[in-house]
């Protein structure tokens, strides 16, 4: 048993050994200088154009009413249903004269 033990050991000392010396010494690579990338102009133009236009969106609406302080319109609310009803009533009735006016299709 002592035997085997020591025999395992062994290999695996010399295996580690074989792998450390193949494996060999890690390459130095030489620093790689960066190069500007072409694309970055048009990306800091594009950024510049897109700063500029939420500037405008702003400007445009610091000149606006907020909802919340905006008033009430002068009309009434229950006189505006009123009136949208009963506009909706009649184009509904003048959509049904057209539709009977219409000769019928043959099936």
């Amino acid at each position: 048993m002592r035997k085997a033990l020591a025999l395992l050991a062994g290999g695996a000392a010399l295996g580690a050994g074989l792998a450390r010396a193949l494996r060999g010494r890690p390459r130095v690579l030489d620093p790689v200088q960066p190069r500007p990338d072409p694309r970055a102009e048009e990306l800091r133009d594009k950024l510049a154009e897109a700063r500029e236009v939420v500037a405008e969106r702003d400007e445009a609406e610091e000149a606006e009413t907020p909802v919340d302080e905006a008033e009430a319109p002068g009309e009434d609310l229950a006189e505006r249903r009123r009136t949208v009803h009963a506009h909706g009533h009649a184009v509904a009735g003048e959509m049904r004269r057209r539709a009977s006016k219409r000769p019928k299709p043959e099936e």
